[in-house]
């Protein structure tokens, strides 16, 4: 039997664990950030349809990207992904979010559409939450895990719905879900993203598995040099897309539930925003408009009647 000193030393390094668990986490995230030369393989693997016609093997890679911490505190860490295509073509990326013990989650159902989920402090205690967010800011997927410390390895896994990836979407519609299985394995040389993915037909709330995919992002770390042009240009661009984030969350953190559009005249999101970028940055758009005019390119792709309140009348 414990007796009471004996509970309060175990209580004690329960709580010491709590405590030390989150400052070391936040130093595996920052391993996350850097300068990385990334490669992209993708490869469907099987399909239960005998028939089915696999697509061919996907593979990119030797191109820079940096991928930025522009938001740290003690519970969220915000990157942004800059690809560098070359010194004078930098492309805005993908963002991802790191929240821990976040106890809302967006479920992606399908159709573009997310639903708000409550979870309980239990199912997120001790765990970060990974927000994946689109070029245009908008919601993509959430995922939450614990970062473990297997045979060496520094592993993070999640599964979860999102929509086609960028990769996909441009090119096909013979599915609507990505069924995301993600794991990173992240070391001090960079980090591997591991997926094992399912490509499902979701319809009235029935799944069907079309086929599975292998994917495996490799990121090697490079000297920071080689990622000075994307640094420069987000120093040109970062107030525009705070903007961006500001709105996108004044909106997401007052509804339940979130419906967009894939495409407008013919066109998706980002296109719209990043020549309001190239504007803003030309200072064709004052910053008293600025607002207002990323609202109504917004708005535009919001499906329904609940769109954001435009800056100015």
């Amino acid at each position: 039997m414990i007796n009471r000193v004996g509970y309060l030393f175990i209580l004690l390094g329960v709580c010491l664990n709590t405590f030390s668990q989150k400052p070391q986490d936040k130093k595996i995230i920052d391993k996350l950030c850097g300068c990385f030369e990334v490669d992209f393989k993708y490869a469907e693997t099987f399909s239960p349809d005998p028939d089915y016609k696999y697509h061919n093997r996907e593979e990119t890679g030797g191109t820079a990207e940096l991928a930025l911490p522009i938001e740290v505190s003690d519970k969220k860490i915000v990157i942004q992904h800059l690809l560098v295509v070359s010194p004078t073509m930098v492309v805005k990326h993908w963002r991802e979010e790191w929240t821990y013990e976040n106890p809302v989650i967006w479920r992606y159902k399908g159709d573009r559409v997310w639903v708000k989920e409550t979870l309980s402090a239990d199912q997120v205690k001790g765990k970060w939450t990974q927000t994946v967010w689109e070029v245009a800011d908008e919601p993509r997927y959430q995922g939450f895990s614990k970062f473990v410390n297997l045979d060496g390895k520094i592993i993070w896994q999640n599964t979860t719905d999102a929509p086609l990836p960028r990769r996909e979407y441009s090119t096909r519609d013979d599915y609507n879900i990505l069924k995301r299985t993600n794991r990173l394995n992240i070391s001090d040389n960079g980090y591997v993203h591991e997926q094992d993915n399912q490509k499902i037909i979701r319809s009235d709330n029935s799944d069907k598995l079309l086929v599975e995919e292998k994917g495996l992002n490799t990121y090697k770390r490079l000297d920071e040099k080689e990622c000075a042009a994307a640094k420069e240009y987000w120093e040109k661009n970062k107030e525009f897309w705070g903007h961006v984030r500001s709105i996108w969350a004044d909106y997401i953190n007052t509804h339940d539930t979130i419906s967009l559009k894939n495409k407008v005249d013919d066109k998706f999101l980002h296109e719209y925003l990043i020549r309001l970028s190239n504007d803003y940055a030309a200072q064709k758009i004052t910053s008293a408009d600025i607002d207002d005019r990323i609202t109504k390119e917004i708005n535009r792709f919001i499906a329904g009647n609940e769109k954001i309140i435009a800056a100015k009348p």
